[in-house]
């Protein structure tokens, strides 16, 4: 949920320099005041996880939210008192007024309902996390309700219509580019990937007194005791690896992002983020926990989920192959064909794995790293088998239509008479 909010935040911001394309040093200092707040989002969150029944981990946690609305707010409000900050368009519009409102509704509907979570935070907790679920959904929730409205009402009337349409060629009310939906991707998988070796450096270098007494000095032994932990981080480094490969292999074909891809690319990551978390689950396998089977499964799960939205991804592109793929990316295509079998490749196996855990639980251990050891010769395999696949069904449909101009060729040689017989 934290992620989810803080993705909100990040899409608020985005759009709000949208609107400001010009920075002076106030709006400059402003927005280091929002990213100091933001950065301190996680420690928050720690409480909260930590702390679950003490109202003021989640009480911080609303406020810090509600924080970053007021200066964002205080962006706008700069912004709009100084035009030539502003977007070119805007600066030339005469609804200035309408914008500046419009804009302000978008970014602190959410710090809003923090507040409100921060107040129940001290009274009623369910409902504070009800409150912050409403800030990730009330976005599409309103954009449904706008839908059926007009679905029952019917066709507005021409003067709203054109004021909605200058609303929504406005890039606030646009999808965001897939440019930056890539850029927050890319910054997601850096991190998770350099969160990683912060475990190993933190956890897994051995104490100097105890190699010199232990291990007689002998380092290389004292390395020994941490094989799992090492097989563990290249193994999540691997997955995490391959996961980033296939999502810019799929927005290589994309050209553009709309609303529920953007939605999907989130869901995706936040699962991508939990791949540390993985991590320091499967690195503790030489203690042959209790709990190792439910560390693997756990981690499958991970995986899974990780994979899936990226999939979906996918698949609510091609629903809309002509606005959102590449022409050569379509259906029935080889590249078509590639990215599906790249794309199903994470699913199928750490399901997979899954449930070959449940059923051989005493290889559990063995069956996770071979599917991790496995899935990289896949993808190097998967062109290949691509490529065979794509050649056999090219022949056998160049086979059949041979055949039948045979027959035709045929048909047209005999007489009429033959033919009828």
């Amino acid at each position: 949920m934290t992620f989810l909010i803080v993705t909100v935040a990040w899409a608020a911001h985005v759009r709000l320099f949208q609107v400001i394309e010009h920075i002076d040093d106030v709006l400059a200092l402003l927005n280091l005041a929002c990213m100091m707040i933001i950065t301190f989002l996680p420690y928050t969150f720690s409480l909260m996880a930590s702390f679950p029944e003490v109202p003021f981990g989640i009480f911080l946690f609303s406020v810090c939210a509600v924080v970053i609305g007021l200066i964002q707010a205080v962006i706008v409000a700069y912004g709009f008192y100084h035009p030539h900050l502003l977007n070119q368009q805007i600066q030339v519009s005469e609804n200035q007024n309408f914008y500046k409102r419009h804009i302000l509704k978008i970014i602190l509907r959410g710090p809003a309902l923090c507040f409100l979570a921060a107040i129940f935070s001290f009274f009623f907790i369910p409902l504070s996390y009800v409150l912050l679920g409403l800030v990730i959904i009330f976005p599409h929730l309103t954009r449904f309700v706008t839908w059926c409205k007009t679905k029952i009402v019917g066709q507005r009337d021409e003067e709203e219509e054109h004021h909605s349409l200058e609303t929504f060629t406005f890039y606030l009310s646009e999808p965001l580019s897939k440019e930056r939906v890539e850029a927050f991707s890319d910054g997601v998988y850096a991190i998770v990937a350099t969160l990683l070796i912060l475990d190993i450096c933190e956890d897994n270098v051995p104490d100097p007194r105890e190699v010199e007494e232990k291990f007689h000095g002998s380092l290389l032994e004292a390395l020994s005791e941490y094989g799992p932990n090492y097989l563990a981080y290249f193994g999540s480094f691997v997955t995490i690896g391959l996961l980033w490969f296939v999502h810019h292999s799929l927005f290589l074909y994309v050209t553009k992002a709309t609303r529920l891809m953007g939605l999907l690319n989130i869901l995706s990551l936040a699962f991508i983020g939990g791949l540390p978390l993985a991590y320091q689950l499967t690195s503790e396998f030489a203690e042959k926990s209790h709990n190792e089977i439910e560390a693997i499964q756990v981690s499958c799960v991970i995986t899974f989920f990780a994979s899936i939205f990226q999939f979906a991804i996918w698949t609510t592109a091609l629903l809309h192959e002509r606005e959102t793929l590449q022409p050569f990316a379509g259906y029935g295509g080889k590249e078509h064909a590639f990215m599906f079998a790249k794309l199903a490749l994470y699913p199928c196996v750490s399901l997979g794995a899954f449930f070959l855990t449940c059923l051989l639980s005493e290889f559990s251990t063995a069956i996770f790293h071979v599917m991790q050891i496995v899935i990289p010769f896949a993808f190097l395999a998967l062109r290949i088998f691509v490529r065979i696949s794509s050649t056999v069904i090219k022949s056998v449909m160049s086979l059949s239509r041979w055949k039948v101009v045979l027959l035709e060729e045929e048909e047209a040689c005999l007489s009429p008479t033959e033919t009828l017989s």
